[in-house]
């Protein structure tokens, strides 16, 4: 894992100096977005900042018993109004749609821990070893010798907890657990986090990571687990961009499998690739990733290609859109 004391400095001397700072929470807002996205707004307004958490679709209504809270359209806002701007978590959904519309004068930082980022900003703050943005914002949080309110530790609880899928995912580390543990201290309710994330997840999602669990295929010679998913299977299950995500984490933890990669369609004629191992393979997924014009780390990793995925006599491949 990366060491990012110089970034939370930076980070803390940007948040000071800022009157008016502007959140951003990715389309199709997901459990970890939302939770750093709000620990970041409760600590800033402690501050007495002026803090808006901007994002192109609606807080997420069954989000609404732990937080009482509203996310704004950017059409409704002057951007030009806001001395930073923080985007948390798949910065690439959203984010991308703005940053153009920012004045040269307003900081922009990017925090995330998905591993296919291409954007910049004037502070980055991405590395896939994290489990979650939620896990990154704790850890700034703490630089800086805040000590979470309840809504704060529920906040961060939320996503650490979402995107680990309560803890039985492949990301959990030591830190994962203890700062689990601390945010339980602070009056964090993981049973209600739990079962509001888990007990009532979306239909939409199992049908999606079903389809993508049935295609899946392992080469007993390589050891890698590779799966796909159609643009065709998200808009059936009516599923999200963030299951893609998952159905990655859940098959890097496959004991047969020593790396991952998952195949998916986005907007714009782009297939994107998701690869992931884990250390005691010792397989450096990045290596694979930068052969196709991508990058990231040893461990999770991603690429970009034009086109879209075919099944052929022989299997599924990806061809130039027609």
């Amino acid at each position: 894992m990366r060491d990012f004391s110089k970034e939370w400095k930076t980070l803390r001397y940007i948040t000071e100096n800022a009157s008016r700072v502007l959140l951003f929470a990715h389309s199709h807002p997901d459990p970890d977005t939302v939770g750093a996205n709000l620990a970041l707004k409760y600590h800033l307004e402690t501050e007495g900042k002026k803090v808006d958490i901007g994002c192109f679709d609606p807080f997420p209504g069954h989000l609404r018993p732990l937080f009482d809270t509203e996310f704004l359209h950017p059409d409704s806002l002057d951007l030009s109004a806001y001395d930073a701007v923080i985007a948390c978590d798949s910065v690439d959904r959203g984010f991308d749609k703005i940053a153009t519309r920012l004045t040269p004068e307003t900081v922009t930082v990017l925090i995330d821990h998905h591993p296919d980022i291409i954007l910049s900003g004037d502070v980055v703050i991405i590395d896939p070893e994290y489990s979650s943005s939620c896990e990154l914002v704790h850890l700034f949080l703490q630089s800086v010798g805040v000590i979470p309110t309840k809504p704060m530790a529920t906040a961060l609880l939320l996503g650490l907890m979402f995107d680990t899928g309560a803890f039985q995912h492949a990301n959990v580390t030591a830190q994962v657990m203890r700062i689990a543990s601390e945010l339980m201290q602070y009056g964090a309710p993981a049973n209600r986090i739990a079962e509001l994330i888990f007990s009532k997840k979306k239909v939409a999602a199992l049908k999606l990571w079903g389809k993508a669990f049935e295609r899946a295929r392992l080469n007993p010679q390589s050891g890698l687990l590779s799966t796909i998913i159609t643009q065709q299977d998200v808009d059936e299950c009516e599923a999200m961009i963030d299951d893609i995500y998952q159905v990655t984490t859940i098959l890097s933890a496959v004991p047969e499998a020593k790396y991952v990669l998952v195949l998916s369609e986005r907007d714009g004629g782009i297939v994107r690739g998701s690869l992931r191992s884990l250390e005691h393979h010792a397989i450096d997924v990045s290596a694979i990733a930068k052969t196709l014009g991508g990058g990231g780390h040893k461990l999770a990793s991603g690429f970009e290609v034009p086109g879209k995925i075919i099944e052929t006599a022989s299997g599924w491949q990806v061809v130039p859109q027609s």
